[in-house]
């Protein structure tokens, strides 16, 4: 029995994913992106993570031991982005342009949304390095809130939106 995979969204169910990683004979490379454009290119994206609120006020009222945590998460979420060709092997390593990074509090979950935004002028996109912005951003927050909170949970890390190349403008519906 086989089934048919979902369609991410901005593809129609008819239309079949093509994996560009793998060569001809199955093979994992590198893509080859020198015949490609060189365009702006920027993607945006986000995750939260979800605690106890005694470790939310930890944060917000900057009484973690280990410091500011959303400065220091920021900071590293930065770092991330820009190390990112060295975690994902065949991602390109690319000169970054900008990486914004913004974290907000929601008591309601309770826990943090982190949103990161990743620009270049290149012939390969950015939703790698704004994903991993994202995620180490989060790490770091789980990293420095661990000893008050190790059940802590991130989750709906998702690409928001991303713009240049050949596809032009892909946001999630």
């Amino acid at each position: 029995m086989t089934s048919t995979p979902a369609p991410s969204p901005g593809r129609p169910l008819d239309e079949p994913a093509v994996l560009t990683h793998f060569d001809a004979q199955g093979q994992a490379h590198m893509v080859d992106v020198a015949t490609k454009a060189v365009t702006h290119r920027v993607a945006t994206a986000s995750g939260s993570i979800r605690m106890l609120p005694a470790t939310l006020a930890l944060i917000t009222q900057g009484t973690a031991k280990k410091g500011d945590v959303i400065g220091i998460a920021r900071i590293a979420a930065i770092q991330g982005a820009k190390r990112t060709a060295d975690l994902i092997p065949l991602c390109h390593p690319l000169p970054l342009t900008r990486v914004a990074v913004d974290f907000s509090v929601d008591a309601a979950l309770p826990g943090v949304h982190c949103t990161a935004t990743a620009e270049t002028l290149g012939q390969t996109g950015v939703e790698m390095e704004a994903l991993t912005a994202v995620q180490v951003g989060l790490l770091t927050i789980y990293d420095m809130c661990k000893a008050a909170d190790k059940g802590m949970v991130m989750s709906d890390i998702r690409l928001l939106e991303k713009q240049g190349g050949k596809s032009g403008h892909w946001k999630a519906g």
